[in-house]
């Protein structure tokens, strides 16, 4: 199957360019469309998955329909048709992979919501018992439920890594008015959403929001509960246990083969690539209830 993984729009102006998303700056709106790249450590890897950006798009777009009553998007369409004119010509490029969004203000904060122990989360519990400077029971393992999910804040940085803070560190570089709401309306997100896809037999394990500021309005942007922003785990007949949909199961292959994690960064073989696909279609389906007519 093809993959996009190199894009180029003759007459649109590039916002930026991040690792999965172009954006393109269309004055007061922009253009995201997400890509087939996908990255790992830090690196985008020389092979695409298939139709990823589609899936990002679409499960994006349903969350931000579904949890709009608890806080706003930057969401304005999908649909090709409501694009404007300079972008419809390229029609067969965005359609299915692009979002028109307000261009909004963005708060450079990482805003993770931690279910179960897991990832970074696990290796500082490990070392220190606590998790950005929060105190956890002893005896936890990895991928263990905690009692209440916890926020854990991170530096939002373009180029390097982030860095995990405290709250209170992200107090001081917010103020406690601002880094409270988003604080807050991050939990409530995360319940929702949880609450939901506990319903259709899929574990949120941890995700990351982005927010900013659209006039005097607080609102979420970025994307929101798609297999890249977030850990999945599901049971699936015939295993003996749960399994990861997002890219959890490519970061495991990756640590599998010994990669050194820098540059060039491995190609994946055909049948990982085309797993990794069928594992962001299951959360996709699952959660929508529907199977788009681009992946049958």
């Amino acid at each position: 199957m093809q993959t996009l993984t190199s894009v180029d729009i003759s007459g649109l102006r590039v916002f930026s360019r991040g690792k999965v998303r172009n954006v393109y700056d269309l004055g007061e709106q922009l253009l995201v469309l997400a890509s087939d790249r996908i990255s790992a450590f830090d690196h985008v890897l020389a092979t695409g998955i298939p139709d990823k950006g589609k899936s990002l798009t679409a499960i994006s777009a349903f969350w931000f329909r579904r949890l709009e009553h608890l806080c706003p998007h930057h969401m304005i369409s999908t649909s090709v048709d409501d694009f404007p004119p300079e972008v419809r010509q390229h029609r067969d490029l965005v359609r299915e992979r692009s979002m028109l969004v307000w261009k909004a203000r963005r708060i450079d904060m990482e805003c993770i919501v931690r279910g179960y122990l897991a990832g970074s989360a696990w290796k500082e519990y490990v070392q220190t018992g606590k998790v950005a400077g929060l105190d956890l029971p002893g005896g936890l393992g990895l991928n263990s439920r905690l009692d209440r999910p916890i926020f854990t804040p991170s530096t939002k940085s373009d180029a390097g890594h982030d860095r995990n803070i405290t709250v209170v560190e992200m107090f001081g570089s917010l103020g406690e008015d601002l880094g409270r709401a988003i604080m807050e309306r991050s939990l409530a997100l995360f319940e929702e959403a949880r609450r939901l896809a506990d319903t259709k037999g899929i574990t949120i394990v941890d995700t990351k929001f982005e927010f900013g500021h659209l006039g005097d309005r607080l609102i979420v942007i970025d994307e929101i509960f798609t297999p890249d922003s977030s850990r999945f785990l599901v049971q699936e007949p015939g295993s003996p246990g749960p399994i990861n949909l997002d890219k959890q199961f490519v970061r495991d292959y990756l640590e599998k083969i010994g990669w050194d994690k820098n540059l060039p960064a491995p190609e994946l073989p055909p049948e990982i690539a085309m797993e990794a696909r069928r594992r962001y279609l299951v959360i996709l389906e699952r959660m929508t209830g529907e199977r788009p007519a681009w992946a049958r």
